[in-house]
């Protein structure tokens, strides 16, 4: 059943990273190697920032020498001069924000490729903790509202800082007294700004939380889509879907409310500061002390002042939004990987592997799946591993290719531990074939190929025989240029399999595992694959997990297993002749070869065939049976 939260990154504290910690990791690991174009925006940043200033310097001039004094031929150099300025912001507005967008978009381009980099490599138990929606909502909403956020600082922040620097110098530049009386407000508004950044950060972080609680639900719900459909749970599905939306509607109006609380705090500022220049420089005024002109030019460089400072004032707001999202990531970026490839790894074995597992013992937490296991399988040969679910089978897989490591006890492919070989090289010694096809929404070549670009064509089509692709290819209206649809959902089943069958042929490993391959096909389709997996396995080293025990009776050896330990091992006459574990098992899925559902099903086939044996009566007798019973 789908779960209604996430299970958030484990924290010892509530103590916030603090900003200047976030900002330098970022400018550290993604950039700082883009130095140079960050140069060249910088010079235009600070043109575009002083133009301003410049407008607000020429206010003077046109107030006392165009308007008071009259004075025509000041009106055209005013003029001109005023135009020229406008049409460098203009320019070095373009350039610079061009540039700065570019900077944005590939330093998030780098950030979501680590991410993703770092997250695909991590090991099964965090993937077990950490729901694939969790982690789309970090590689994807978190790293694009870390995008858009860092677009606004850098194509912002930069220049409306140098604008206010400027704005400030002119003012002050006038009177220093009127602008110190402008900033009367300011100590008023530091603790109640300190205060809502604090909250902004809080409840961003929430909304990160309820955002990758949103993506789990969906992808739950989308991969899970029939089974939704036909335990009629839409409106299930949709009613907790609306509760976890108003949890992240709550939390983004709060952190909107933050936010734009900073603003606001600067136009009570502003009105405070304005009031009082009004008051103390229009006495000077009056008294002749100061011009109009000087007034004029003061008065806009503040009012043209104030804005930059809400701007930044919402920034400020912006950046603890953004910097929630960027805990998140860092968090994930920092966390171990916990199997990784040793220093100095060993030589993989050549040729044929054996495989050996010698006193294993596993368990998921406190979970025990193996218990002092014990496992050969002989090189070149056919081994079947059969059980109840819960037997630890497939754990053997993971601990074979490495997904997971053992508490205690060693796994050796060909005398070689497999945690002394490098990861790449464990793992190319195994093709996998599961009975969840795994095809990605690709053309069917490029799902067969994977990126390989050394395969020629004969070869290919000699793969493509082998695994029965050929025998439907011509019923696709593209051959192996058609897209397989979202996991391979334009194939049937018995056609997937069969896809990823070639490519195993195509990595052609001296290990094959096949973890029920056939299990989820019809009659048909099982056929046809289970003679493709015969081509695959000749000459390999193979291990089969099933339940259905039709598939495995060939097998060079089977290997029974019960609770995570081995209960049973030899050919199918052999166990069956021992009359084991594996007898039992056999007994419970056939009878005279045919299939057994269930006790009550297996009673019903035997009346129905002592029904079909006995001698059928003739007509006369059957006339006599209606009438007398």
């Amino acid at each position: 059943m789908p779960t209604d939260t996430v299970p958030p990154l484990p924290r010892t504290d509530t103590v916030y990273a603090k900003s200047s910690v976030l900002l330098a990791w970022l400018w550290r690991d993604y950039l700082k190697k883009h130095i140079a174009l960050l140069g060249v925006a910088l010079v235009f940043m600070v043109i575009e920032g002083s133009t301003l200033g410049a407008i607000s310097y020429m206010m003077q001039p046109m107030f006392d020498n165009v308007f008071v004094q009259q004075d025509g031929s000041a009106l055209w150099t005013v003029a001109l001069v005023i135009l020229g300025i406008f049409v460098v912001r203009a320019i070095s507005g373009v350039i610079q924000k061009v540039i700065l967008t570019r900077i944005s978009l590939l330093t998030a381009a780098d950030l979501r490729l680590s991410l993703l980099g770092h997250l695909i490599r991590q090991d099964g138990g965090f993937h077990q903790t950490h729901p694939p929606g969790f982690l789309i909502q970090r590689v994807q909403g978190d790293v694009e509202s870390v995008n858009f956020v860092w677009r606004v600082l850098i194509t912002g922040a930069g220049r409306d800082l140098i604008s206010l620097v400027v704005l400030m110098g002119v003012a002050i530049s006038i009177d220093w007294r009127w602008a110190a009386i402008a900033c009367i407000g300011t100590p008023l508004m530091l603790a109640p700004a300190f205060g809502a950044q604090r909250y902004v950060r809080k409840k961003g972080r929430q909304a990160r939380d309820v955002g990758a609680s949103l993506a789990t639900r969906l992808d739950e719900i989308f991969h899970g889509i029939v089974p939704v459909k036909l335990n009629r749970l839409e409106d299930y599905q949709t009613r907790h879907y609306r509760a976890q939306t108003d949890k992240y509607i709550y939390s983004e109006t709060r952190a909107a409310l933050g936010t734009a609380t900073i603003p606001g705090m600067v136009d009570l500022m502003g009105g405070i500061g304005f009031m009082c220049v009004l008051l103390f420089g229009g006495a000077e005024i009056i008294a002749g002390e100061k011009t109009v002109g000087q007034f004029m030019s003061f008065f806009t460089a503040m009012g043209l002042a104030f804005d930059p400072m809400r701007r930044l004032g919402a920034l400020s707001g912006y950046w603890q939004s953004a910097a929630a999202a960027i805990e998140r990531i860092k968090e994930l970026i920092d966390t171990p990987i916990v199997l990784k490839s040793p220093e100095n790894p060993v030589a993989p074995p050549t040729g044929t592997p054996d495989v050996h597992i010698d006193n294993v013992t596993f368990s998921y937490g406190d979970a025990p799946v193996l218990r002092n296991l014990n496992l050969i399988a002989e090189a070149g040969k056919t081994t079947a591993l059969v059980g109840a679910s819960g037997a630890g089978k497939s754990t053997i897989f993971n601990l074979l290719t490495r997904l997971v490591d053992p508490q205690q006890g060693s796994v050796k492919i060909g005398g070689v531990a497999v945690h002394e070989m490098s990861l790449e090289d464990l793992r190319n010694l195994f093709s996998v074939v599961t009975q969840e096809a795994l095809l990605f929404d690709e053309t069917l070549r490029e799902n067969i190929l994977l990126g390989r670009t050394d395969v020629s064509e004969e070869h290919l089509k000699q793969v493509l025989d082998s695994a029965h692709v050929t025998d439907f290819l011509p019923k696709l209206h593209d051959g192996l240029e058609t897209r397989v649809g979202p996991r391979g959902s334009a194939l049937s089943g018995g056609q997937r399999q069969r896809v990823v069958i070639a490519r195993a042929l195509l990595r052609n490993t001296p290990i094959l595992l096949l973890d029920e391959a056939t299990s989820a096909l019809d009659a048909q389709s099982e056929q046809v694959v289970q003679d493709a997996l015969d081509k695959l396995s000749g000459g390999r080293t193979t291990l089969v997990i099933a339940h259905r025990l039709s598939t495995v009776r060939n097998a060079d050896k089977i290997i029974v297993m019960d609770r995570g330990e081995v209960v049973e091992e030899g050919t199918h006459q052999d166990l069956l002749d021992r009359g084991g574990a594996y007898s039992d098992l056999y007994r419970l899925q056939f009878r005279d070869g045919k299939k057994v559902v269930d006790p009550v099903g297996s009673l019903a086939l035997e009346h129905k065939q002592r029904d079909l044996d006995a001698p059928r009566p003739g007509l006369l007798q059957r006339i006599g049976q209606r009438l007398f019973g």
